[in-house]
């Protein structure tokens, strides 16, 4: 495994233009967190704070909310699943939860107490998968509910995160252990470290040329790992950004969000840096952004408590 770790590039292209329109999500303490594009073609996303997981039409402006059984569910990471429903774990309820787009609300329990479920996709194999962050695994949930969960492999304390799919497997983050992780749906697990001084890898996205890209919190950079194993690091020149979310947007750049620095930004896939842009609340908190059919990016605005809309020109 090699590893190149350089600052981001800079770029004689222009900077794309962005326009920002932010829209507040009617629950008080709502904390926004993970959001995916539902079925419906809405934004659908999990509100950590007020227990519920909240819709936003985009077409409309307006929002819709379905608050979970247990109080302060918190959950966190959401998926459209195989079979048209929401998926979504609720890290202290400890349970997943499937949800119709007309609101018709199913919960599994893990086996595990206190798993602390969190980052989730849809598999390969049509089922959905998760990590369990306290727990140090990784589980699966058939389309019926049967849940299986996998620690074999898993470095103990490392905590995972997001999880991603690329080659017909899972690949995840450990935030505590500083490595990638990946898991076949057999379940067969290999590691591999990042360097660097605590990097802290979270949110990660899967770029349609096969590189896998993640943002390094504690290393201020994003981090891209290629099909050969080979991390490279682009460090941020903002100081202390906190990236917290990346995903591919419609120019097929990398759009991440710097929660500190109270920006997102864009990033080619040869790792040029094409520009930062401030969101128009102060402190708003952004964590993930998502990017939908309709061509535009939608940001979490956790401590705020809005959905923030990037319009590309």
């Amino acid at each position: 495994m090699s590893v190149s770790v350089t600052s981001s590039k800079t770029s004689s292209r222009a900077a794309p233009s962005v326009q920002i329109r932010e829209h507040r999500i009617p629950s008080a303490n709502s904390a926004p967190y993970i959001c995916v594009e539902g079925p419906d073609g809405n934004l659908w996303f999990c509100e950590s704070g007020a227990a519920t997981i909240g819709c936003f039409d985009p077409k409309t402006a307006t929002f819709k909310e379905f608050p979970l059984p247990t109080a302060q569910a918190t959950p966190i990471g959401i998926v459209l699943g195989g079979d048209g429903h929401l998926w979504f774990c609720q890290k202290k309820a400890n349970k997943i939860g499937r949800l119709s787009p007309d609101g018709a609300l199913t919960e599994f329990d893990l086996p595990t107490p206190a798993a602390g479920p969190d980052g989730i996709a849809l598999g390969p194999d049509g089922n959905v998968w998760f990590s369990e962050t306290d727990a140090g695994q990784i589980g699966r949930i058939t389309p019926s509910g049967t849940i299986t969960e996998f620690r074999n492999g898993i470095s103990p304390g490392s905590k995972p995160l997001s999880i991603v799919v690329r080659d017909g497997a899972l690949w995840f983050s450990e935030a505590a252990g500083n490595r990638v992780g990946r898991i076949t749906v057999e379940g067969a697990v290999s590691e591999f470290v990042i360097p660097g001084s605590d990097p802290q890898p979270r949110a990660m996205a899967t770029h349609p040329d096969g590189n896998i890209w993640f943002v390094e919190t504690g290393a201020n950079a994003l981090g891209r790992l290629d099909r050969n194993d080979r991390f490279d690091e682009f460090v941020i020149p903002t100081p202390n950004a906190s990236l917290r979310g990346v995903t591919v947007g419609p120019d097929n750049n990398l759009w991440f969000t710097e929660n500190f620095a109270n920006k997102i930004g864009c990033m080619t896939p040869d790792g040029t840096l094409l520009g930062e842009y401030d969101l128009p609340t102060p402190a708003s908190g952004a964590r993930c952004i998502a990017a939908m059919s309709n061509g535009r990016l939608y940001i979490t605005q956790y401590d705020s408590g809005t959905i923030g809309e990037v319009i590309l020109g």
